[in-house]
């Protein structure tokens, strides 16, 4: 924590000769660098795939598992155009079948009739994920229905085995990912997880990864498995006090405003109604628009969107998936354009010396504008020579400093000089707040409450679209 402290320091005096205090707790690099990707996708693909199940049993037979056409270079080359910036592959469920030839369990391609148990689907979507440039993630089920020794101490160390193979055989891994869901093995017991260890493994062999799980300890869960997370939403959690699967999470959802560590959320979230493919859900896959409004709903309101594609028993991603993919990077790369004219002026109640409001307009990297420490409720008021067409506003706090904002509130005047006020609360790394469609003549940002001294980094007006090029909020 310290370093990072210095490090924020360091950078507030050295760019501006003006020192900003940061606000702890304070994301390290790598969360920071985990917060940049904004959006990425989750492959469910797996024994489920074959037996049409959400979760299986482990008493599965390994020659089940045989797709007919797998290739991870599609999958790579679909995620790429989606606009993705990687792929997390479930290399095991709660049933135990490991999608590689792991030396510590049976259960596994090694043992199927799939390329004669020579296949390996972690190996195969590592080379695909370089060959598109795109980052590798890794989901490991601590839960497991098939291993013998699971809920005996000698699973722990199963499971760290099985960790070290994937963390250093397959290359660089951004994020690995722990589930939840801790239920009886095959022996009826219920295993008493080591995190510490397995927290461990990580950081020795992958330590720029970070790593998910309900409580982190890089980044958590939002609470929700339906695309949003919340108008309070904040990084900073008590995370020592919660653990995977704690049953009163709903306590912790929104984060909390002086929360000790710094463990921003992440949205996960399948493109069809189930986590695995299923032939009947092949109409029931999320239309383009409704993945923009869970776009919004989640990096729109400071979190990564972590979106699920179930390969099909093929081993490709279902024509109807990738449609929808496509239509939404249409949609998102038209509706996440900046209209803010360059030229439109940007006042500011207070400003600090060298961090003047008009450096929000198009900042460049490291700009960012700071009201005085002395000013209650700094106002933020643009006005534009003709009106412009707009629904939404975006807004993002320089996190390295920390997260700041409570609340605050637009008032949004139209061409005919109405004006409606909209009350919002956090901010983060990034907020989207959608509105009703119209002709705006004037924008007033006021800042109810702060942890300090209020920062903006960015500020952006948005017309966001619908495939039918009709305004998505209406």
């Amino acid at each position: 924590m310290i370093k990072y402290l210095a490090l924020a320091l360091f950078v507030s005096v050295s760019l501006f000769g003006q020192e900003i205090k940061p606000i702890l707790p304070l994301p390290s690099a790598k969360q920071l660098a985990w917060q940049s990707l904004e959006y990425y996708g989750f492959v469910h693909f797996n024994m489920n795939t074959f037996t049409d199940a959400e979760w299986g049993e482990g008493k599965e037979n390994p020659n089940t598992f045989n797709p007919t056409a797998l290739d991870c270079e599609q999958w790579a080359r679909i995620a790429k155009k989606a606009g993705m910036k990687g792929l997390i592959l479930t290399a095991k469920h709660h049933d135990g079948f490991a999608l590689y030839p792991s030396q510590y369990t049976k259960h596994s391609v090694a043992n199927s009739v799939w390329r004669n148990g020579k296949g390996d689907v972690v190996r195969d979507l590592s080379n695909a994920c370089k060959k598109y440039g795109l980052k590798l993630g890794i989901y490991l089920s601590p839960w497991d229905r098939y291993h013998p020794d699971y809920g005996t101490d000698a699973y722990n160390q199963v499971y760290a085995n099985m960790q070290k193979e994937l963390l250093t055989q397959y290359g660089p891994i951004f994020e690995f990912w722990y589930d939840g869901a801790n239920g009886e093995g095959p022996n009826g017991k219920k295993q008493v997880y080591d995190w510490p260890l397995f927290h461990s493994m990580v950081e020795k062999y992958q330590p720029q990864a970070v790593q998910f799980s309900d409580s982190g300890p890089d980044i958590r869960w939002v609470g929700n498995e339906r695309g949003y997370a919340y108008d309070k939403t904040w990084s900073p959690i008590n995370r020592d006090e919660i653990y995977p699967g704690y049953p009163k999470f709903d306590q912790y959802k929104n984060g909390q405003e002086n929360g000790s560590h710094w463990v921003a959320p992440e949205v996960d979230v399948s493109i069809r109604p189930g986590w695995y493919y299923h032939a009947d859900q092949d109409n029931k896959v999320k239309s383009p628009d409704s993945l923009m409004k869970i776009y919004v709903a989640s990096v729109g309101r400071n979190s990564n969107l972590l979106l699920n594609i179930p390969v099909d028993r093929r081993g490709l991603i279902h024509e109807n998936d990738s449609a929808s993919m496509m239509g939404f990077a249409a949609i998102r790369q038209l509706g996440l354009q900046n209209i803010l004219p360059k030229n439109t002026k940007i006042v500011s109640s207070s400003a600090v010396d060298g961090h003047l409001a008009q450096c929000i307009n198009h900042p460049k990297n490291g700009d960012y504008w700071a009201a005085k420490s002395t000013d209650a409720k700094p106002i933020l008021s643009l006005s534009f020579q003709d009106p412009i067409l707009m629904n939404a506003l975006l807004l993002h706090e320089p996190i390295a400093l920390g997260q700041r904002i409570k609340k605050f509130h637009l008032d949004i005047t139209n061409d005919s000089g109405e004006t409606e006020r909209i009350d919002v609360q956090t901010i983060g790394n990034k907020r989207i707040i959608p509105f009703k469609q119209r002709k705006v003549i004037s924008l007033k940002i006021t800042f109810d409450e702060s942890r300090g001294q209020v920062l903006v980094s960015n500020l952006e007006i948005l017309n966001l679209i619908s495939t039918r090029n009709e305004p998505l909020y209406q």
